[in-house]
């Protein structure tokens, strides 16, 4: 038997940064194959490598062994992870037999497990895959330097400019080999800390300081040839040590008992080497008598098996003693420094707030660009080029969290927000400003979570924060990072949950700034050619099948919920990225249409892929999907076969508002499609999120409600352009309309309100103004409105006249109705009777009976409505009251009402209840009435 045939080579590459910067430990860089642990094949403790928080590895094997049987046909065990998982589990839950469907959805979980497989090789789980942000970017290392990492695969030359070097690209730039560029494309660039005046390097080189964690502890002065002692003493038993202090000692031994004090220094001179067996009993026989060692004990046992494979046979006692035995890091932890000893021997290289960019040398020329993994970024502004601020405030001052989470309430009451136009002023308002000023707003109207648009970086105000330029920082218009984790810590101590709306289904194409032609390949982040480009907005259509860009966007999920404690997102503009028509095609209900070219697989695998993420990490993270299209399956487990969305967004609903209030006479809606379109798809309602008016408002609503089933994605606007409020149309854009006209936009305004929240789904949203019938639309400073910000902000002040006071009070008594009865969170309604003639609906859910009048002249007295439960019914929610606006037809003795034994609407029981014109009641079962 071969010395060569019983070793096997690992390598160790990084699992969170597969890039192979470090070099391999020489300790596994040949480990013998004789160390396999018996029956479980796994390598013993010493072949493993400890993690770090910024540096993680794992071994594997470089050589395979050979297939065993491989003419033989097995059954395929699946993996533990595959258990309970069918990929098209859900379809006989919706009822759905299309077998092109269903082989769309097998071969799309094959594809996700080829994709995870493919991962999974440079990282080691979900978890290091969306770790990039640890290590990317520029992070400060323990031994007095910071550390710079990109991705540029395109790059050939790579540095950092700034005020640090005088904007020089030679001063710091990437090393030389694997040091500075790896085989993936990725880059790192080591900035050193300067010396002070009269101070000395380092004793050691691997001396550590703290920064941040525990940064004013150490400094204890401890002497390095004391502590070694106190290891010596206190740590290593006799024997334990000899080959750490002798590293070559056993290797010497070793030759000078094959060889003999006077061996062979020629190869001619060898004499035949026994076989291990016979120099392992020799050994063994030489050494029987030897006093006992408190080194580990063990026997080695050839089975005579191919491939050299051996068995450990150790003893119980040492292997426990071993297993016990925990590594000696409190002393390297009480070696370190702390802050006051770095600031003393130490200037940073890069210091807090300083100025820089990355420079590239490409084939195409240099380039400058802001770090794609920067966290505080300057767009440009006028006269000046975009670059990066360097984040790191000292730990006195950086920010420090005082709230806990709140929990995941059962039902969301969503208040979306925008925090550049939440100021009553012509300007861009701050986070300071929205947490003193909006969040005490939203508490007291009752919502439990705020939803913020345009948080991260965009160089285009006018586009509401859609066309992202740098997916790690806050936007610097409203503030610095320690404000917006200012603002979301006050929200959670008010017990608001927060959510972004998050959009990685297309980026902006801006160069500098953004991620285009990054590295100066058009490869980068995005496809090439027509698929690369959205093909109306002008913007950068993600790689989604890259293992690099997948690392990128689902890292930035992860960093948004641990540096800055989010709660959720909302992801934007689903079938900009599921389709590569980019969801600008009319859909006609055909199942077929979710499965044929156009759908982008790698897409969908990446929504997977960030739902399993973000749930396995933070349970009680909340994700909702805007899709247009409705994706069947959207928000159905993974395990089933969906893509793990927790709510999904009913877009219909405010569209076909819109264009009723703009087109169709009172008079002339319909009931029937009013309840078709609020019902939606009823794939999942009780996975729906409703609402009636929100920022996208526009002129092309019409289309979603004139042709039913059919949707069309691209009605939505992302710029926010052009659509009036409801409040506009209905009030004419002037507060001081008729009484008539008042009676008319007030009762229609909380009618829309009521139906919307109440008849399905589980969680409701509403724009900021729209609870108090803000009277203007939403447009953003952009040329054909000089760049005027008259609509680019909220009037406040309006909420002291009458007539938004009357408005405000019944959107906070009705999200007041749904905080004390939980009306979001009870099943599906049911629909009991529409009537289109009389323009009367109404419907049941839980104890609650909700009765709409849409009708705009006709009063119906005695008017017969049928109920599950015989009892007592007490309104508990009416339109038509004074202090809404209403004219107040009920009187007081008509709030209670007892059912009778009538058979209506196919119900044993009924109720004969008054309902005036354009008015909704809400009756409550107060007392059950037993036969």
């Amino acid at each position: 038997m071969s010395a060569s045939s019983s070793l096997a080579q690992y390598r160790c590459p990084s699992s969170v940064d597969p890039l192979g910067f470090f070099p391999r430990c020489p300790s596994s860089s040949l480990l013998p194959a004789k160390s396999l642990c018996c029956g479980c094949k796994k390598a013993p403790p010493h072949t493993l490598l400890l993690s770090s928080r910024r540096r993680r590895w794992r071994c594997r094997s470089e050589m395979e062994q050979p297939r065993r049987n491989e003419g033989r046909r097995t059954k395929r065990i699946p993996a533990e992870s595959e258990k309970g998982v069918d990929p098209v589990g859900f379809l006989g839950k919706l009822g759905i037999t299309n077998k092109a469907f269903a082989q769309f959805l097998r071969e799309r979980y094959k594809a996700m497990k080829d994709r995870k497989v493919e991962m999974f090789t440079r990282h080691a789980n979900l978890l290091e895959m969306a770790s990039g942000y640890e290590i990317l970017g520029l992070h400060r290392n323990m031994l007095h330097r910071v550390d710079f990492m990109d991705w540029a695969p395109g790059a050939r030359y790579c540095a950092i400019i700034g005020e640090l070097n005088n904007w020089s690209p030679t001063d710091n730039c990437a090393g030389e080999g694997h040091l500075g560029r790896d085989d993936y494309g990725y880059w790192l660039v080591i900035l050193e800390d300067k010396l002070r005046e009269a101070e000395t390097a380092e004793e050691f080189y691997f001396q550590e300081y703290n920064y941040v964690d525990d940064f004013d502890k150490g400094d204890s002065c401890v002497d390095v040839d004391e502590l070694m002692k106190r290891i010596d003493d206190e740590y290593w038993e006799p024997g334990e040590d000899r080959f750490i202090k002798a590293p070559f000692e056993a290797a010497s031994k070793l030759y000078e008992e094959v060889f003999g004090p006077n061996g062979p220094e020629r190869e001619e001179e060898l004499e035949e080497i026994p076989d291990a067996e016979t120099r392992y009993k020799a050994w063994k026989e030489k050494h029987k008598d030897d006093p006992k060692s408190n080194l580990p004990s063990f026997d080695v046992i050839d089975n005579g098996k191919e491939y050299d494979i051996f068995n450990i046979v150790d003893d119980p006692v040492s292997r426990e003693k071993f297993r016990k035995k925990k590594p000696p890091i409190a002393y390297w932890i009480e070696m370190r420094k702390g802050r006051k000893a770095w600031m003393k021997k130490y200037l940073p290289a890069i210091s807090h707030g300083s100025r820089y960019r990355v420079y590239f040398n490409t084939p195409s020329g240099p380039l400058e660009r802001v770090p794609a993994w920067a966290t505080y970024v300057l767009p440009d502004e006028v006269g000046n080029q975009s670059y990066a601020l360097h984040w790191e405030p000292s730990p006195e001052c950086a920010y420090r969290w005082k709230n806990k989470r709140p929990d995941k309430p059962k039902s969301l009451r969503i208040y979306e927000s925008h925090v550049g136009i939440s100021n009553s002023e012509p300007k861009i308002s701050s986070f300071r400003e929205f947490s003193s000023k909006v969040l005490p707003h939203v508490k007291e109207a009752g919502y439990n979570a705020i939803q913020l648009i345009g948080v991260p970086e965009h160089k285009d105000y006018s586009s509401v924060g859609y066309k992202v330029t740098n997916f790690f920082a806050v936007s610097s218009r409203f503030g610095t990072p320690e404000e917006f984790k200012h603002l979301v810590d006050e929200a959670h101590g008010l017990g608001l949950l927060v959510f972004l709306d998050i959009v990685h289904s297309y980026a902006a194409a801006d160069e500098m700034v953004g991620l285009s032609l990054y590295d100066g390949s058009n490869d980068c982040y995005f496809h090439t050619g027509k698929r690369g480009m959205h093909k109306f907005w002008g913007t950068r259509m993600f790689k989604y099948g890259d293992p690099d860009v997948l690392h990128f966007l689902l890292s930035n999920l992860r960093w948004w919920v641990e540096e800055y404690k989010v709660d959720g997102f909302q992801f934007h503009s689903l079938p900009s990225m599921m389709y590569t028509h980019n969801g600008f095609a009319s859909f006609t209900g055909d199942i077929e249409e979710y499965a044929n070219q156009y759908v982008d697989k790698d897409a969908l695998i990446y929504l997977i892929l960030a739902n399993e993420m973000l749930h396995e990490l933070y349970p009680g993270i909340v994700t909702i999907a805007e899709d247009a299209t409705l994706y069947p399956g959207l928000c159905e487990p993974i395990s089933q076969g969906g893509l793990g969305f927790d709510f999904y967004v009913n877009m219909a609903v405010p569209r076909m508002w819109l264009w009723l209030l703009e087109n169709v006479p009172d008079k002339d809606w319909s009931m029937e499609q009013i309840v078709l379109t609020l019902r939606g798809s009823l794939q999942n309602v009780g996975k729906m999120l409703v609402y009636a008016e929100n920022h996208n408002q526009t002129k092309c609503a019409r289309l979603s409600y004139l042709d039913g089933p059919c949707v069309c994605s691209f009605l939505v606007d992302m710029s926010i352009s052009g659509g009036k409020s409801f409040a506009e149309i209905l009030f004419g854009g002037d507060e001081k309309c008729s009484d008539s006209q008042h009676l008319r936009a007030s009762s229609l305004y909380n009618m829309i309100k009521l139906l919307t929240l109440s008849m399905v789904g589980h969680a409701y949203l509403s724009f900021m103004g729209n609870e108090f019938g803000h009277p203007k639309r939403v447009e953003m400073p952009i040329t054909s409105n000089n760049f005027s910000f008259e609509f680019a902000k909220r009037q406040w002040d309006l909420l002291g006249v009458q007539i938004h006071k009357d408005l405000f009070l019944f959107d906070k008594d009705l999200i007041k109705l749904d905080q004390d009865e939980r009306i979001l969170s009870r099943g599906s309604s049911n629909i009991h009777h529409v009537d289109d003639s009389k323009m009367v609906l109404s419907y049941i859910r839980g104890p609650f009976i909700f009765v709409f009048n849409f009708h705009p002249e006709c009063t119906y007295e005695n008017y017969h409505i049928g109920a599950e439960e015989a009892g007592e019914y007490q309104v508990v929610l009416n339109t038509d009251e004074l202090s809404y606006g209403g004219l107040g037809r009920l009187s007081f003795n008509q709030y209670i009402q007892r059912t009778n034994n009538r058979r209506v609407d196919g119900l044993r029981h009924s109720l004969e209840v008054v309902l005036p014109n354009r008015s909704a009641q809400v009756y409550k079962l107060s007392r059950i009435l037993r036969a």
